[in-house]
């Protein structure tokens, strides 16, 4: 996925973009880049790569090559960014956060109209930020080219630019599947994609962008260039797993719905008399650790840290390529605790199983550490469809998810046409989906959280979820 963060005010604000982007780590683990303006300069930019090092590193010495009294930074899973283009608009540094279903489509369609040309990277791939830029070329201000840009996308697009005017223009997807917001402080006003990024650098929320709004801001203040919509589909995911603990979205706190998730969960379970018998509750480090104390709360059962992760050595943006070694890095992070773990039994809660290839090795890691059982509760429903909004998911396909390819396993290609069935535990399909993962993973139970328990927790009217990865509705 990834996230953005711009500043602009009367003095140099590259400090506060570069330690407000870092507070975006959590959103993005592949590349990172900062761009700043200032007169006697113009616009400057810095990129790196993130994947074995984080943001801080690469960047500590910025200070030294850049200043400005306009920025923005970005970190992210996708290409490159920002890049500085130049326009019939001006010249201008632009991020872009969001999926493209649509990509190939859209550059056989520029390319066609007066034999257009694009950059290419190795192996002759465009830079997907290079692509949104050039659809923003096309019209006469930036506010209507974002506008025709996020209306030419199938799928998401979030976008941060910096003017060679010194201004920022900040603009959320036309469905509001991302947060996008402004704050105020004393030395001027910064864009975000999370408010304790910008509350610990001494600014106050000032505005949550609506879905599609597009908005320009300079040291003096915020002008609305486009306004919004009311419609809202945001990730659900946010609050699950993406978001960091101590953001808000839509007002509401990504640690609170957590804390509430696990126990509705237990209530669910408590209800039907399907508690099992545990010595103690335990997260799945480190997103799943709110859910179980919730879960642990509510179910009057110990809450333990049976094994935890070694984060000085395995930092969370240290990401191997290859999935053997991606697997053999999420072992080496797991220390045991020997004493709660032999002969116990325990019951973990994960934010989400996907592929299940990572929980696999944690599984096998607990017994080999002397469990005497494992039981695993997951903290949303089901994922039944790759996300195509935000890519939040590693799987390259739906046959990926651990979900269909055990109901492929169970019932061939016949069983897809019943993914409903299948996520409903009290169905004899969905009880058949559970025990078979049990099987895969070596699990004593297994349980997912309902949807309805999942928008519960969130506390949102459902219309303003996206909940497409559960149950495939646009």
């Amino acid at each position: 996925m990834g996230g953005f963060f711009g500043a602009i005010g009367k003095q140099n604000m590259l400090s506060d973009v570069f330690f407000g982007t870092d507070y975006h780590s959590h959103l993005g683990t592949r590349s990172a880049g900062l761009a700043a303006y200032c007169p006697e300069q113009g616009l400057q930019r810095k990129i790196h790569s993130i994947g074995n090092s984080p943001f801080r590193t690469k960047f500590e010495n910025i200070f030294d090559m850049m200043r400005g009294t306009a920025a923005i930074g970005c970190i992210n899973d996708t290409d490159p960014q920002p890049l500085i283009m130049r326009s019939q608009l001006g010249t201008y540094a632009i991020c872009f956060v969001g999926a493209i279903n649509n990509f190939d489509a859209l550059i056989e369609n520029y390319i066609r109209q007066d034999n257009r040309q694009f950059g290419a990277m190795s192996g002759g791939q465009v830079n997907t930020t290079e692509l949104v830029a050039a659809y923003i070329n096309q019209k006469e201000s930036f506010a209507e080219g974002i506008r025709y840009a996020q209306e030419m996308i199938e799928g998401s697009a979030a976008i941060l630019i910096l003017t060679d005017k010194g201004t920022l223009i900040a603009a959320r997807d036309l469905m509001g599947r991302l947060p996008v917001m402004v704050g105020k402080g004393p030395a001027g006003y910064c864009v975000s994609f999370e408010n304790f990024a910008y509350q610990k650098l001494d600014y106050a929320d000032y505005a949550n962008l609506a879905p599609g709004q597009v908005v320009e801001l300079t040291a003096d203040g915020m002008t609305t260039l486009m306004e919004g919509r009311e419609e809202m589909h945001i990730c659900s995911f946010l609050w699950s797993y993406y978001g960091f603990p101590t953001s808000n979205y839509e007002g509401i706190n990504v640690e609170v719905m957590r804390y509430r998730n696990g126990e509705i969960m237990a209530q669910n379970e408590a209800a039907a008399s399907s508690l099992p018998r545990v010595d103690c509750v335990a997260g799945v480090p480190d997103s799943g650790t709110p859910h179980a104390i919730g879960y642990a709360n509510k179910s009057h059962i110990p809450f333990a840290r049976p094994f935890i992760k070694y984060t000085p050595t395995w930092p969370r943006s240290f990401t191997p390529s290859s999935q053997e070694e991606r697997n053999r890095i999420a072992k080496m992070k797991q220390i045991p605790v020997d004493s709660l773990i032999r002969d116990k039994e325990l019951l973990f809660v994960d934010d989400s199983i996907v592929r299940g290839t990572q929980l696999r090795e944690t599984v096998e890691f607990l017994y080999e550490s002397g469990a005497k059982k494992v039981h695993m509760r997951s903290a949303c429903p089901p994922i039944m469809y790759g996300c195509k909004y935000l890519n939040f998911s590693r799987a390259t396909s739906d046959r990926e998810l651990i979900t269909r390819s055990t109901i492929i396993e169970l019932e061939g290609e016949e069983g897809l046409n019943y993914l409903e069935e299948y996520s409903d535990s009290s169905t004899q399909r969905g009880k058949n989906l559970r025990a078979a993962i049990c099987k895969k993973l070596h699990l004593a139970s297994l349980e997912f959280q309902s949807l309805e328990g999942l928008v519960q927790a969130i506390g949102l009217e459902p219309c303003k979820l996206c909940t497409y990865c559960w149950n495939g509705k646009e």
